[in-house]
């Protein structure tokens, strides 16, 4: 993954440029299937949840997948365009105080640290690392530029939070308990971090 290589049978290949990981999770029937450590989770950007599709949806696909012709696909970007984009992203200049409030909310959700909020040391097992800010901060850039925007804001961290966190913060008996759910977690986190103030800043000034 983050190695850009892979190994099959003992022999290791270096993948292509641009490449992407993607895995599925079936939350119903878990025979055949491992879950995965917490270490390789942290390594997925993003965690999305792909709910059942809406009736307008539904009869698209009733529509396109049962007939004969299959559906053709269309050439929408090449390889440079894809590169480009990324070096976009990465190029995007991002304000100390929106990387401060990422990296509070990722420090924020780890019990046992100094000013982590009572409710994560009561009900989380192990928080988000150093690289759910790292991704944090990509996936707020990228939201900016796909609205349109060359500045990223504290609510584009906001929201891209669930999708960044939600496989890298492990809750402990007292939250299943109470029925307790990761994305509930992080809302709560989300009510708990405070955006930077000026004094925050002057703290982390390079």
């Amino acid at each position: 993954m983050q190695e850009r290589q892979i190994t099959v049978a003992g022999k290791t290949h270096v993948l292509p440029e641009l490449f992407m990981v993607m895995a599925t999770q079936n939350p119903i029937e878990q025979a055949g299937t491992y879950p995965l450590p917490e270490a390789q989770l942290d390594r997925f950007m993003f965690n999305c949840i792909v709910d059942y599709p809406s009736r307008e949806e539904e009869v698209a696909i009733l529509r396109t997948t049962t007939v004969a012709e299959a559906a053709t696909l269309a050439h929408v970007l090449s390889a440079d365009d894809i590169r480009a984009c990324q070096e976009l992203v990465r190029a995007l200049p991002v304000s100390d105080y929106v990387l401060l409030y990422a990296a509070d909310l990722a420090r924020a959700s780890r019990p046992g640290r100094a000013g982590a909020p009572d409710f994560v040391d009561k009900y989380v097992a192990w928080g988000a690392g150093p690289r759910a800010a790292q991704c944090l901060v990509l996936g707020a850039k990228a939201r900016a530029l796909l609205r349109g925007r060359l500045n990223v804001s504290v609510n584009d961290i906001k929201s891209v939070a669930h999708i960044v966190m939600r496989h890298r913060i492990f809750l402990n008996f007292h939250a299943d308990a109470e029925g307790l759910t990761v994305d509930a977690v992080i809302d709560k986190l989300l009510g708990a971090v405070k955006a930077p103030d000026a004094g925050d800043l002057s703290t982390v000034a390079q």
